[in-house]
C-alpha cells in the first residue's frame, strides 16, 4: 500500500539536558542524539501531488489525524527513538566513514590504492585521521561503470579486510553488491555489509546478509550504475526514495535482519539529477522516520562539480563538507567520506559554534 503521510522534523537546535518531561525548550530530542527538533513539516500525498505545511509540536501532538493517525504516531516515536549502537559503535555524536576504494576506476581515487599494500596504508592512514569506519571496496559504481567479475572483486578486497582486521579496531565495512563478496568478507573480519543496491542486485544477497548477522547499509539507487544517470524519473525524488528505503527495510526484516542492523543511505549521485540530489539533500530528516540511522555519501560527486562549476573530484572538498554539515545539521549519524582530517575538523569546529562549548560531546 502507497504511504499517503510523511512526517519531517525541522527547527534542529543542540539540546541541553532534558528535563524530566523529556522536552527540550520547547521541542524534542531527535533519534536519541544531540539534536532537538522544535517543529514538524506534515506532508500529505495523493496521486500527482502534495501538500506540505509546517506545524509546532504543541499542534501536531492535540490534533485528531484522522485516518493519518497510526502513521503520524509511529513517525512521531521513529523520530524520538534513540538509535542502538552499530556494530558496537555509538550513534551519539556524527560518525566518519572512510573510503578505501581498491579499484583502477572510481571516480575520485580510481587507480591510487588498488594493491593491497596501498589500500591496507591507506586505510590506516583514514583511522588516524579520526575515521570510525573504513569502507572498502573493490568494484566501482560511479555513473556509465562497468560491472566486475566476482573473482576480480574477492582478489582485490578480501587481501585488504585479512590483512587490515589484525591492525585496527576500527569498523571494517565492505562496500559490495555480490552475495558472495559479502560471506567471504564477513569471514576475514568485516563487521558491515555496504550495498549500493539495498540487496536487490544479487537474488541470494538477503539471505546471505542475514546469515552472516552483520548490519547492514540499504542504499537507494534507481537503476544500474551503467545507465541509472541516463533519464530518472520521479514523482517526488525524496518521498519516492524515502518508499524505497521503507520498502527495503521491510524485507530485511521479514529476512530476519533486525531493524537495529540497518543504516539507510537515500544515495546521492544514483539515479538522481542535479535537481534531486539537491531535493534530497534538503529534506535529510525525513528519513528519520525511517526508524534507522541516516548515512550521507556526497563526498566530491558531481553535484558539487554541477553547484560550484569544479570539474576535478579532488577540488570538491569544500563543497563536500558543506553537504556533510547540512546533513549533520538535519541530525545525520554517519557521513561516508574520501577526506576524513577535513571533515573530522569541519565537524568540531562546526559542534562548538552550534553548542558554545569547545568540550567534545564524548570521546
Amino acid at each position: 500500500m502507497q504511504r499517503t503521510l510523511y512526517i519531517r522534523p525541522i527547527g534542529l537546535y543542540p539540546a541541553p539536558a532534558e528535563d524530566q518531561e523529556g522536552a527540550i525548550w520547547g521541542g524534542l530530542p531527535i533519534a536519541g542524539g544531540s539534536l532537538a527538533f522544535s517543529a514538524l513539516e506534515v506532508i500529505e500525498r495523493y496521486p500527482g501531488g502534495a501538500n506540505r505545511r509546517i506545524v509546532g509540536l504543541g499542534e501536531f501532538m492535540e490534533r485528531d489525524w484522522g485516518r493519518h493517525t497510526l502513521a503520524a504516531a509511529d513517525l512521531f516515536e521513529a523520530f524520538r527513538a534513540g538509535r542502538p549502537r552499530l556494530a558496537g559503535l555509538a550513534l551519539d555524536r556524527p560518525r566518519i566513514m572512510g573510503i578505501v576504494n581498491v579499484t583502477p576506476d572510481s571516480f575520485s581515487d580510481g587507480g591510487r590504492h588498488d594493491s593491497t599494500e596501498a589500500a591496507i596504508a591507506h586505510a590506516l592512514r583514514l583511522e588516524a585521521e579520526g575515521a570510525d569506519i573504513l569502507d572498502i571496496g573493490g568494484e566501482s559504481t560511479r555513473p556509465g561503470s562497468d560491472a566486475v567479475a566476482l573473482d576480480e572483486e574477492l582478489a582485490r578486497v578480501i587481501p585488504v579486510i585479512e590483512g587490515l582486521r589484525p591492525r585496527t579496531e576500527k569498523l571494517i565495512s565492505i562496500d559490495t553488491r555480490k552475495a558472495e563478496v559479502m560471506r567471504r568478507a564477513a569471514a576475514a573480519g568485516a563487521d558491515i555489509l555496504n550495498d549500493v543496491s539495498a540487496l536487490t542486485h544479487d537474488p541470494d544477497a538477503l539471505e546471505v546478509a542475514a546469515e552472516t548477522g552483520l548490519p547492514v547499509m540499504l542504499m537507494h539507487a534507481q537503476g544500474d550504475p551503467k545507465t541509472m544517470n541516463d533519464n530518472p524519473v520521479y514523482d517526488d525524488v525524496a518521498l519516492d526514495v524515502f518508499d524505497f528505503l521503507e520498502r527495503r527495510i521491510r524485507a530485511c526484516e521479514a529476512a530476519g535482519i533486525p531493524k537495529a542492523k540497518i543504516v539507510a543511505d537515500p544515495g546521492i549521485g544514483f539515479g538522481k539529477h542535479l535537481h534531486h540530489n539537491v531535493a534530497v539533500l534538503s529534506q535529510m530528516s525525513l528519513y528519520h522516520g525511517l526508524g534507522v540511522p541516516v548515512l550521507l555519501g556526497a563526498s566530491r560527486k558531481k553535484l558539487i562539480g554541477q553547484i560550484a562549476n569544479v570539474d576535478d573530484p579532488k577540488d570538491r572538498v569544500p563543497g563536500s563538507i558543506a553537504a556533510a554539515l547540512s546533513s549533520i545539521a538535519q541530525g545525520v549519524q554517519i557521513i561516508r567520506v574520501h577526506d576524513v582530517a577535513a571533515t573530522r575538523q569541519a565537524i568540531e569546529v562546526w559542534q562548538a559554534a552550534v553548542r558554545g562549548s569547545e568540550a567534545p560531546i564524548s570521546k
